[in-house]
């Protein structure tokens, strides 16, 4: 049924959201390793709390390499550093860090990669559902609820360390609810920014560094009305980040991936090597997507794959395209899977996925972000678009 006039919301968490930290702390971690064996399996979880981090997982590396905890550590410290806390209640330099990250067991390789188990070929690393999805209704082919919540709290993040606005902190939450006129967004209805700030600074001083943001960023005209343009809505929010609220790794899905514009599998991303469909897949099905609507096979395309443990192609791949298809889902689906080896090693391979590139993926979503030289973003990349175009002439 196509979609009728609407309100919907989405939110976005900056770089010092506790939960953030944590994340970019175990990605940091996960490209530590890789950057030493482009192999390497990790799994790590971190835990921020006041003046505390603590990592737990597993990991293993296939060709000697040896990541110490000093390192691991280390790469720790300097994501805090890099985000910019040093709080009392939360610092680079002198938090304690826990390590109890620790050797992978052999057993979990069984069924699951090359030449074990069941299989010949390497399986997927466990059972699951992974989701994909674009939309025609911004550049980015992203929800433009979650697009500007993320702008918002980057160009925030950008005057806070070039020092334009000293009274920010880290710490920071962002809400866009906008208007709908079927698929289409016509209008801002409310906007929400909850900021972490210098004792000093004051509510109205936030409000007005945050105003011209909010201009710069929406288009002309939708800059909601003053007593729907929210700021600190409780009250002063001086206590923050890892020191107000603990974080862990692999809370904010729903702000990694769609705004909750798309059904989610899940499986959290950050932390794991790409061997783990919970990461490659959803970064696969996402790329798929894109290139579906990219190719004006569709203005909105959603794709959802399965995977058995052991198994290395998906057991199903549904396309939907809610009704804005130019050809049937049944096509796209058979081209799909012609273009695209969807086994977790075809996808590492395609997307090219085994480098450190995850760092900059853990704060302010995985997806409508641009490719770089370096690889990072690659399932952002459009390059499918020629041969699925095709199918509509």
């Amino acid at each position: 049924m196509p979609l009728q006039h609407h309100e919907f919301t989405s939110e976005s968490v900056s770089e010092g959201h506790p939960d953030k930290v944590s994340d970019q702390i175990s990605d940091a971690i996960v490209d530590l390793f890789l950057s030493k064996d482009p192999t390497a399996k990790v799994a790590v979880e971190t835990l921020t709390t006041t003046n505390r981090v603590v990592l737990a997982g597993e990991v293993r590396t296939n060709n000697g390499a040896v990541v110490t905890k000093d390192e691991m550590n280390q790469a720790a410290r300097d994501v805090v550093k890099a985000i910019g806390y040093e709080q009392d209640g939360f610092h680079w330099e002198n938090m304690t860090v826990e390590n109890h990250v620790h050797g992978q067991s052999a057993e979990i390789a069984q069924g699951v990669e090359a030449g074990q188990g069941l299989h010949q070929e390497e399986g997927a690393g466990d059972q699951g559902i992974m989701f994909g999805y674009a939309t025609d209704e911004t550049p980015e082919l992203m929800p433009a609820t979650l697009v500007y919540s993320h702008q918002i709290l980057r160009k925030l993040a950008e005057l806070r360390h070039n020092g334009t606005n000293p009274e920010l902190e880290p710490d920071a939450k962002s809400q866009v609810t906008l208007q709908y006129d079927g698929s289409r967004p016509v209008g801002v209805n409310a906007i929400v920014v909850s900021h972490q700030h210098k004792e000093s600074a004051t509510l109205e001083q936030l409000r007005e560094i945050i105003r011209p943001v909010l201009q710069d960023v929406l288009p002309e005209g939708w800059f909601p009305a003053e007593d729907k343009f929210y700021v600190n809505p409780t009250g002063r929010f001086v206590i923050g980040g890892p020191d107000g609220d603990a974080g862990l790794t692999g809370r904010k899905i729903i702000v990694d991936t769609y705004g909750g514009a798309a059904p989610h599998g899940g499986g959290a991303f950050s932390g794991k090597d790409p061997s783990k469909v919970d990461r490659s897949a959803a970064y696969a099905t996402r790329y798929l997507a894109k290139n579906v609507v990219a190719a004006g096979l569709a203005k909105r395309c959603n794709i959802q794959v399965s995977y058995a443990i052991g198994v290395a192609q998906p057991l199903s791949l549904y396309v939907d395209t809610f009704g804005t298809g130019e050809v049937g889902e049944d096509t796209i689906a058979k081209k799909l899977r012609e273009l695209v080896d969807l086994s977790p090693r075809g996808i590492r391979n395609h997307l090219k996925l085994e480098a450190p590139i995850y760092g900059p993926s853990a704060a302010y979503g995985h997806f409508g972000r641009t490719p770089s030289e370096d690889g990072a973003f690659s399932w952002e990349r459009t390059d499918l678009t020629s041969e699925l175009s095709a199918l509509i002439q």
